[in-house]
């Protein structure tokens, strides 16, 4: 299965999809996005970048990571 990451899509819509990428983006350090009701909250608005850029996690680590569990980034 090819599994593509649209970076303009909110954290919601991506997770929507594909659920599993929480937990990936949990161990990049969005440790609130596992919290009750974020998802559903924040998630609905804020995208992967505007999410780094607010938690000062580098993009290109987690670009690089999601390559390395079988993503495909479009930006």
């Amino acid at each position: 299965m090819n599994k593509e990451i649209d970076l303009s899509k909110t954290v919601y819509e991506i997770g929507s999809k594909y659920p599993e990428i929480l937990a990936v983006l949990y161990e990049l350090g969005f440790h609130d996005i596992v919290k009750p009701g974020m998802l559903n909250t924040a998630g609905r608005f804020m995208t992967i970048p505007k999410g780094a850029a607010m938690k000062k996690i580098n993009m290109d680590d987690v670009k690089k990571s999601l390559v390395e569990k079988g993503y495909t980034i479009h930006e």
